[in-house]
């Protein structure tokens, strides 16, 4: 199997490949007729998209996946629907929940839970109507149903997607957080829990006294063997409640890591209207996608394995060479291309793809300095890989905003690029490239462009972050001050002078210049 293997590939059914290409500018009036989606009209829009074909009612909802989004829906959920499409199980339906926002739920429920999937590549595009998610829940109203569902026997496996920040742990210990003002709740109000991991423990806790077996977690967050983080946010929430329920959860409670790798942008408004005319479907909030998606899980499960591999996901030994491998080359690539890109002035991944400047930088990042500390994943060519990287950053018809790439920075860069810096220095490696890219996130958080546009700064940090970028100007020091960040970094001289270099050149030529003066090739106007 190759890393680029997606789960629509040649071996899918003839739903999965029941595609629909862009439509003429005028496709006539029958596409005018739009009509909404729902379980009654569902058979109506099968002719030109494709539809669940298996029983709905016959699935089981063995699965509760915590803060549904559009990754979700574009990734996990994929899955668990191709295993009802293809006849293999219909014991794995989905219950999605909400844990921060209403919006989702006022999209699905009116819609049965049913949704659409639109994946777009420079060839076309093709659209599918996912059935699996049986139930959707808001878990601030609706705590106790949320409780209900987790402690429910048919529930087997927990997924999670919610994001690195919100795992409770201090960056660089990875010790739970006991004093956060979420945790003393979860222990006041264990009925009405304010984070994932008071639910996950009130649930289990309710299934270990009612003699039941406990479900296994799954964690789908960019986060360095997110199975551990896990595991040690739910026992260390467990600790300050009831040793005997920790040590029943350490016993009994299987947390396997996995690595997830789609790239879904956040689908904007007129995606809605886009969809409506092109396949008459009325979806109130649709996903877009690329056609690429991998997934891989560690082999350890509580409760039953659903029979995933089936389908496309590799269940292995140890994630870890595969979660290194995606996070330090795309994930990684993504924040270095993101703050550089944005402050050139781009605003779009497969624009900047388009500026050989950029392309060469991202190129020769993952090649000279990142692909030589990575160890080689079992049944993965990492050539194959980075150059499958390449293909998917470029790809207009996803047009990837680079202000998606720059979120939560201060979480991201810890995770992605850091420690291959980190790594380097201990080897004696050079990386300039890797250095440009944290100067470019230090230049970033001034809030400005190098015309002195403004530019977002969505980050839990903001405030702090840009007052010490602001305050430091060239110098990195107010930044590498923040431990939570960079750890002992800025304890480092030559770590500082370099950063306080690449900073200078950014300052002094622009993002652009100062990213082709690192390769040493000549920084011509890009062809835009």
């Amino acid at each position: 199997m190759t890393t680029a293997e997606p789960i629509t590939g040649p071996q899918a059914p003839a739903r999965t490949l029941a595609t629909a290409m862009l439509l003429p500018t005028d496709p006539g009036p029958e596409a005018l007729r739009v009509r909404p989606l729902t379980q009654a009209t569902l058979y109506s829009h099968g002719a030109r998209i494709a539809v669940p074909s298996y029983d709905r009612g016959a699935l089981t909802p063995a699965v509760v996946h915590l803060s549904v989004g559009g990754f979700s829906r574009a990734h996990q959920l994929i899955y668990f629907d191709e295993l009802a499409e293809r006849r293999i199980s219909t014991g794995w339906g989905v219950v999605g929940v909400g844990l921060r926002q209403r919006h989702l739920q006022d999209a699905l429920a009116p819609q049965d839970h049913l949704y659409t999937v639109v994946e777009r590549s420079p060839d076309g595009e093709r659209a599918r109507v996912v059935g699996v998610m049986v139930d959707y829940l808001y878990a601030p109203d609706a705590p106790a149903a949320v409780l209900d569902r987790l402690s429910d026997p048919r529930t087997r496996l927990v997924t999670l997607t919610i994001t690195p920040g919100g795992y409770l742990l201090d960056p660089q210990t990875r010790a739970f957080t006991a004093d956060h003002p979420d945790v003393h709740r979860d222990l006041a109000e264990p009925h009405a829990p304010a984070t994932v991991f008071g639910y996950l423990l009130e649930a289990l806790d309710r299934r270990r006294q009612a003699g039941l077996a406990p479900f296994t977690v799954v964690s789908c967050d960019n986060l360095h063997r997110n199975g551990e983080a896990t595991r040690a946010s739910v026992v260390g929430l467990a600790r300050l409640r009831d040793e005997v329920l920790a040590r029943w959860i350490t016993d009994r409670v299987a947390f396997p890591s996995s690595m997830v790798d789609r790239i879904t942008p956040q689908t904007p408004p007129e995606e809605r209207a886009a969809l409506a005319a092109r396949y008459g479907v009325d979806d109130r909030w649709p996903v877009v996608t690329e056609p690429f998606s991998q997934w891989f899980v560690e082999d350890t499960f509580s409760n039953g394995r659903p029979p995933l591999d089936q389908v496309g996901v590799r269940f292995v030994p140890d994630v870890g060479d595969y979660e290194l491998m995606k996070t330090r080359l795309l994930n990684a690539s993504h924040s270095a291309m993101g703050h550089l890109g944005s402050l050139a002035g781009y605003d779009r991944m497969d624009e900047l793809m388009g500026d050989p400047v950029f392309a060469t930088y991202v190129e020769r990042l993952m090649d000279d300095e990142v692909t030589p500390l990575l160890p080689q994943p079992d049944g993965v060519d990492l050539t194959d890989y980075k150059r499958t990287l390449l293909q998917r950053f470029a790809n207009p018809a996803i047009a990837d905003r680079l202000s998606r790439l720059c979120r939560r920075g201060s979480a991201k860069l810890p995770q992605h690029l850091l420690p291959s810096l980190r790594q380097s220095l201990v080897e004696g490696r050079p990386a300039p490239l890797l250095l440009l890219a944290v100067a470019g996130w230090c230049r970033y958080l001034r809030g400005t462009d190098d015309d002195g546009r403004p530019l977002p700064l969505e980050d839990p940090r903001a405030d702090e972050l840009h007052a010490l970028a602001l305050a430091g100007g060239g110098d990195p020091r107010p930044l590498l001050d923040v431990r939570a960040v960079f750890g002992d970094l800025g304890d480092d001289p030559v770590v500082v002078a370099a950063l306080t270099g690449a900073i200078e050149t950014i300052d002094r030529l622009g993002a652009r210049a100062a990213v082709a003066a690192a390769l040493g090739v000549p920084a011509l106007p890009p062809s835009r």
